[in-house]
């Protein structure tokens, strides 16, 4: 389905729903996504009513997409991390994100420009494990994969300050 042209309408609508005021209650939420009504309030100057209101509004257009906990994947058992690009072969290009939907230690597929067609980021309990996953993949296009030592900048949100 190709996407709707945005018009002048939508693009007045969006500046107005990311206001100065919800740029700071979007900052805050992805620091802590527990934060209660009350306590965003207090940190954004605005009674717990307004606040709930301003919440239920990113809410419904679509800005805030769900609440979730982080995770350390080392502490449940899954100490490696890799990446993996793959590049379909001929008439494949839709089997990938169906098998990755398929496997649980997929945290994440990708659709990427370039010479391969999707990135994955695993987690995997072992290197072993790491074998019998890429063999569910390569029957239907080419994979290379890289382990990740470290990341020293986690996953985070888009940049959100009030100032820009």
């Amino acid at each position: 389905m190709a996407r709707k042209a945005r018009t002048r309408d939508a693009v007045a609508y969006e500046a107005n729903l990311l206001d100065a005021v919800n740029r700071r209650l979007l900052e805050e939420l992805q620091a802590d996504g527990r934060l209660s009504v009350a306590e965003l309030g207090r940190r954004v100057s605005m009674s717990p009513p307004a606040v709930a209101d301003r919440v239920q509004r990113l809410e419904r257009a679509g800005v805030i997409t769900g609440y979730s906990a982080d995770i350390d994947p080392t502490a449940v058992g899954f100490p490696i991390a890799a990446v993996v690009r793959i590049r379909p072969a001929p008439g494949q290009l839709s089997k990938i994100p169906e098998i990755a939907r398929e496997t649980a230690e997929v945290a994440e597929c990708h659709r990427i420009t370039g010479e391969d067609c999707y990135l994955l980021k695993l987690h995997l309990r072992s290197i072993g494990e790491l074998e019998e996953l890429l063999d569910r993949f390569t029957p239907y296009g080419q994979t290379t994969t890289s382990i990740v030592h470290s990341s020293p900048v986690p996953r985070r949100g888009p940049p959100l300050d009030v100032e820009r």
